[in-house]
């Protein structure tokens, strides 16, 4: 796989944030999570509980930081501020992960016996709980009772998911995935509502065109652009439906998500979607081509194949563009040479707002990379070309385009 250079990998611009630690078979999970957020330029204190450091040691945070892990209310007492309003003062965001019921049981009743849970009667910036538990747990009365107080009180909460337990079971109670955890903590800090009440449509990823039950025609792409170009837009509080074709990815729970495998199923979903959509965002390679009659049986390679007919898929970009109305519409192109005359001209025959133009043979563009090197043009003749950037900061600028462009016409 493709990587991006770390030095382009800004999902928290120097935002502080401050990772509280509870005392959960979970809290393993979390060195990923802060490496997560230090690769991507964030600043972390970690805090932990001392059923915590039965889990993870100090140590370990400690190195992941860069920073020492505050444990205890009274260490230093030539302090001149208190550390819980200290460390309360410098967060942008709290992080509880994992969030045991204990904690939340005490935050939700005013219990402030710790260094986290007093920390937290003192924070004014968000807070984030990232429950995980066993199952009957998440089902007792009196969790649902804490659950529902924290939520009422203006918490945020990235919510369990159901698996496998650490006990065996499977059920509710599950820590989140990374993923959801860092595009929740994203939301959290730079959502600023600029997309509320509106419905944004998104497509990602590659099509499969079946040739026979083992093979298909398809390219590279892994869906990237398209699952950042969704969770951009839920961050800016619009309600996002992503159509993806085959991809690994997965996202968060609020994007309502729907899996496609072929350009005809994707065109299918699409146009089913669009009459209710504000903006479209067609970020999805789909097969230019696909199979005339598809193989009932595996094609033997003793076979002779003297011809192999393909038929073109459907324009479905051109499709959308066609039943345009009000709503903004924008597009990808990947070209290889001619490639911003080519691109103006695909954007006005498909009657596009926006199209941005990408080369797969520049050196972290294309498919795989986490990284982009685009050109955005719009309708108006405007022209921007940015430099070699991160997928996700890339969905950002464009939907601020989406953004700005709403308010101009």
């Amino acid at each position: 796989m493709r990587r991006c250079l770390s030095s382009l990998a800004t999902m928290f611009e120097n935002k502080n944030i401050l990772v509280g630690v509870t005392g959960g078979i979970a809290a393993y999970k979390v060195p990923d999570i802060i490496r997560a957020i230090r690769k991507n330029n964030g600043n972390v204190r970690a805090v932990l509980t001392a059923s915590a450091a039965k889990f993870v040691t100090p140590l370990t945070l400690a190195t992941l930081t860069e920073q020492p892990v505050l444990m205890e209310m009274f260490i230093d007492e030539s302090r001149r501020s208190t550390i819980h309003i200290d460390s309360a003062r410098w967060a942008d965001a709290i992080l509880i992960c994992p969030a045991t019921a204990n904690t939340m049981g005490k935050i939700a009743h005013g219990i402030a016996d710790n260094l986290l849970t007093t920390l937290i009667m003192a924070a004014t910036s968000p807070v984030i709980f990232c429950p995980a538990m066993n199952k009957k747990m998440v089902a007792n009365t009196f969790y649902q009772q804490n659950l529902k107080k924290l939520q009422q009180a203006g918490y945020h909460f990235v919510d369990s998911e159901p698996g496998e337990l650490a006990c065996g079971e499977f059920g509710a109670g599950r820590l989140a995935d990374k993923i959801k955890i860092l595009a929740r903590l994203r939301k959290v800090l730079f959502g600023n509502q600029r997309l509320v009440g509106k419905k944004v449509l998104v497509t990602a990823g590659r099509t499969e065109e079946k040739i026979d039950p083992v093979r298909y025609i398809s390219n590279y792409s892994t869906g990237k652009m398209g699952f950042a170009l969704a969770e951009a837009a839920w961050i800016e509080e619009a309600e996002v439906t992503l159509i993806t074709g085959p991809t690994e990815l997965t996202t968060v729970d609020e994007i309502k998500l729907i899996r496609v495998e072929s350009s005809e199923q994707m065109m299918t979903a699409v146009d089913n979607a669009l009459p209710t959509h504000d903006v479209v965002v067609m970020a999805a390679a789909v097969a230019d081509f696909k199979p005339k009659h598809f193989q009932e049986q595996k094609i033997k390679k003793s076979t002779a194949l003297q011809t192999f007919e393909l038929q073109q898929t459907t324009d479905i970009l051109k499709t959308v563009g066609e039943k345009k109305g009000e709503k903004i519409i924008v597009g990808f192109a990947i070209e290889t040479e001619n490639e911003l005359s080519n691109a103006e001209k695909k954007m006005r025959e498909k009657n596009l707002d926006f199209i941005i133009l990408n080369n797969p043979n520049v050196l972290g563009a294309g498919f795989g990379y986490d990284t982009n090197v685009a050109t955005i043009l719009d309708r108006m003749g405007g022209r921007e070309k940015l430099p070699l950037m991160s997928k996700k900061k890339l969905a950002e600028i464009i939907i601020n385009k989406i953004v700005d462009f709403r308010k101009d016409r």
